[in-house]
């Protein structure tokens, strides 16, 4: 049980490792001896658990997907208020980005021209935003000349902006920076019963269980 135990964190600090490695220089540039090292492993015990950086990198991005899901599914969607919803996880998001680097690394590969690969976190993340604001819409949530691919676009672009920024300045990806956005839009989304209900702060952003970036087990 101790060799198996010792195996699954060797697995994770490799994931971990690679995920630093993809952030700072992309999956092209970032070697396989220095994620070897940076895990403080051997590169023989590197190729025991990953055939190839391909293999990493697959890793990693699923690594990143299951933490995604994980935040979405925390979220309530039988909220009475799906719009604040919405607002709660993209903050919970936001925080997860700068604290978590296997997340972090996993959406900068969507965007990284050397990985090509099938899971597209934003994409993910793009389907929620518009089933949140779907649900957002039957339940009177949005104000009636509100057209819901804009507002889908307009959300989703704006995270992947904030994400990209902020791998030169967390502060893109801070409570702050995404209470100023939801402010300036949540009062041209909300319906006028909502307006003044809506808490762009977040009702829930900081306060939600932390959870580890889920790193899965060889298959």
């Amino acid at each position: 049980m101790a060799k198996q135990d010792r195996a699954v964190r060797t697995r994770q600090e490799l994931i971990r490792s690679a995920a630093e490695a993809f952030s700072r220089g992309g999956f092209a540039l970032s070697s396989l001896t220095d994620i070897s090292a940076r895990a403080g492993v051997s590169s023989g015990a590197l190729h025991f658990h990953f055939a190839s950086k391909r293999a990493l990198g697959e890793a990693v991005e699923t690594a990143a997907a299951q933490t995604l899901r994980r935040i979405i599914a925390q979220s309530p969607l039988g909220h009475p208020v799906p719009l604040q919803t919405l607002v709660d996880t993209s903050h919970v998001l936001a925080q997860r980005l700068v604290d978590d680097v296997v997340l972090r690394a996993g959406f900068g590969l969507g965007s990284d021209a050397t990985w090509r690969e099938g899971v597209e976190l934003w994409g993910e993340w793009h389907s929620w935003v518009r089933s949140v604001l779907t649900l957002a819409r039957r339940r009177g949530n949005l104000a009636t000349d509100v057209v819901l691919d804009d507002v889908v676009s307009a959300v989703t672009a704006a995270v992947v902006g904030f994400e990209v920024l902020g791998r030169a300045d967390a502060e893109w990806c801070s409570r702050r920076s995404l209470t100023r956005f939801w402010a300036l839009m949540l009062p041209r989304l909300s319906s006028d019963r909502l307006r003044t209900e809506l808490d762009p702060e977040g009702t829930g952003a900081g306060m939600w269980p932390e959870e580890a970036a889920v790193v899965p087990e060889a298959g």
